[in-house]
């Protein structure tokens, strides 16, 4: 994990931390978004599954994302990480529009797996759901108990979430799959325009994760690809970029190696502290896992 340098040899890097993935006992009737065309995730994923090919592509942790609105799903991933060191935190699902919320946030987080919230925003029939008072007075409770947000939007959300994160300056949003860009159609500008606007608040990370389902699964090439890297660098820069897998939804498009290679290939492109970075540095830097018990610092 070191590298050496004719001067000598250099500081650790970094882990490598696999900022998005998902684990799940699969029941039909949790998981309806599952549907023949994606049938091979009709199965369960588990830490076991994870483990060896997150070592195989040279990385130590990884951050498990809830994939349903269900608390009982939030505690199978606490569950999970209090059992497997090498998840290094929990996205999880709590209800941000409930009454009792400050009791249920006090509760969760307490344990120490728990690091930011997600709600599973591109699925709600009102595109303006998180404008709604309720969620909005939920989101800014998250701060005082040092959790982050996933937003997991669409392009046409993405003004939407411009106007949340101003509200919030001290509030940490993190950006999954770079708001699902419409690779296979090849359209850029209006989506690179509008995540520039959410970039230039400096609250606002960025998961280079789910490009592969969002290009055409059968014929993507690394080529497809790039121009949107290109873009979510120019926009977030490296310290607030992180590589992400999706897994096991990334299995639809092309095997976990491949995926990941796609970033790290991009990655090391970089100087070594971007590279370091976009592989592990700033997801420890965003939900601050150096700074929690012993397990995953």
């Amino acid at each position: 994990m070191t590298e050496q340098s004719p001067a000598g040899p250099a500081a650790p890097r970094p882990r490598r931390i696999d900022a998005h993935q998902h684990f799940w006992r699969y029941d039909a009737s949790h998981f309806p978004w599952i549907d023949e065309a994606k049938a091979r995730l009709k199965r369960d994923y588990l830490p076991s599954d994870l483990e060896p090919l997150l070592q195989a592509a040279g990385f130590e942790a990884c951050i498990a994302v809830q994939a349903r609105h269900d608390i009982d799903e939030t505690r199978f991933l606490l569950e999970l990480a209090a059992a497997h060191p090498f998840i290094a935190g929990v996205v999880a699902w709590i209800d941000l529009q409930a009454d009792d919320l400050h009791a249920q946030l006090e509760y969760w987080a307490a344990d120490p797996g728990l690091v930011g919230i997600r709600h599973i925003v591109h699925d709600e029939p009102d595109d303006r759901f998180m404008l709604r008072p309720t969620f909005l007075r939920g989101l800014g409770q998250l701060a005082a108990f040092g959790l982050t947000y996933d937003l997991l939007l669409f392009p046409r959300h993405l003004p939407v979430a411009i106007d949340v994160v101003s509200r919030f300056p001290d509030q940490r949003f993190v950006l999954d799959h770079l708001a699902k860009p419409p690779i296979k159609a090849r359209d850029i500008d209006a989506w690179a325009d509008d995540l520039a606007r959410l970039a230039a608040h400096p609250n606002v990370y960025a998961k280079l994760s789910g490009l592969v389902t969002e290009a055409d699964w059968q014929a993507w090439r690394r080529a497809d690809l790039r121009p949107y890297l290109d873009v979510a660098i120019e926009c977030f820069g490296a310290q607030r970029l992180m590589i992400g897998s999706d897994w096991p939804v990334c299995t639809l498009a092309g095997e976990y190696d491949r995926v990941m290679a796609v970033v790290q290939a991009f990655a090391e492109e970089r100087s070594p502290d971007e590279r370091d970075a976009i592989l592990g540095g700033t997801a420890a830097r965003c939900w601050r896992l150096d700074e929690r018990n012993g397990v995953r610092a």
